[in-house]
């Protein structure tokens, strides 16, 4: 259950929020609403994967 929840976040996060990687985002500069998103994209991510 937890895991199907994750991968479903995971979908909606690549539709949804930017990808910062394409942006080739520097996170020495990054703001930390980036940062942000960033951190809660890895964090679906590796439960996802679990």
């Amino acid at each position: 259950m937890k895991k199907g929840l994750f991968k479903v976040l995971a979908k909606a996060n690549k539709l949804m929020l930017p990808s910062f990687t394409k942006q080739q985002l520097d996170l020495s500069k990054a703001k930390k609403w980036q940062l942000a998103i960033i951190g809660w994209r890895a964090f679906v991510t590796m439960n996802a994967l679990d």
